[in-house]
């Protein structure tokens, strides 16, 4: 009666895993098609850069701050950074 019990147990417990296997399998080949499909006929995006805006956010800052700015971010980095932006951050 016990083992009856135990074989049951452990029937039930294989196939519920197999079963979560199978289905885990499905989820992880449904996905790679759909990226596939995605990248065969969905259009890349291009990103448009706007430079002038960044050109005239540097421009508005004075030669002193920017100067300060550019040495901060030199030391911090070990000059490996470098300012691209510096832009103001509205409230």
């Amino acid at each position: 009666m016990i083992t009856n019990d135990i074989y049951g147990a452990l029937q039930l417990l294989v196939v519920g895993m197999v079963t979560v296997f199978l289905v885990l399998l499905i989820v992880i080949y449904l996905g790679k098609l759909l990226i596939w499909a995605v990248n065969k006929w969905a259009p890349e995006e291009t990103v448009a850069k706007k430079v002038a805006p960044a050109a005239k956010a540097i421009e508005a800052i004075d030669a002193n701050t920017k100067a300060i700015i550019d040495a901060t971010i030199n030391q911090i980095t070990g000059g490996k950074g470098h300012v691209t932006k510096i832009e103001k951050l509205k409230n």
